[in-house]
């Protein structure tokens, strides 16, 4: 039933100009204007919905995640941006000061490292090794 359907995802935020911004000014995503918010155009061809909600909650998982082929690379060049690395200080999410988990084995994964947008949704970049 929905196999060639063209799904998308969508996620809210409190300030949509301080969004766009942010994805569009920050992260050099393609943003397009749609009357009831924003599209984040993905290169993979990809679409974000992004709208405004007066009673946002930020999520509180991970809503993006921007594959990097350098992590140490993209954290120093985000942050020099201003953007801060969350801290989650969980043991079994071991991080680095940079705010890197390093994929220790098969069972953590890929390195990753956690940021949040404008609105305080929760977003990530992340390494293969």
């Amino acid at each position: 039933m929905f196999a060639d359907t063209k799904a998308f995802s969508s996620f809210s935020v409190n300030n949509v100009k301080a969004a766009k911004e942010f994805y569009g000014g920050l992260f050099g995503l393609e943003v397009r204007d749609q009357p009831m918010g924003f599209v984040l155009q993905l290169k993979s061809g990809g679409q974000i919905f992004v709208y405004p909600k007066d009673n946002h909650t930020p999520a509180s998982f991970t809503i993006l995640n921007f594959p990097v082929d350098n992590i140490d690379k993209a954290v120093d060049e985000l942050t020099k941006k201003g953007i801060t690395f969350e801290q989650y200080n969980n043991s079994e999410m071991p991080q680095d000061d940079k705010g890197i988990m390093r994929g220790l084995s098969a069972k953590l994964g890929p390195d990753i490292a956690w940021f949040k947008d404008p609105a305080g949704n929760i977003l990530a970049i992340l390494q293969e090794s």
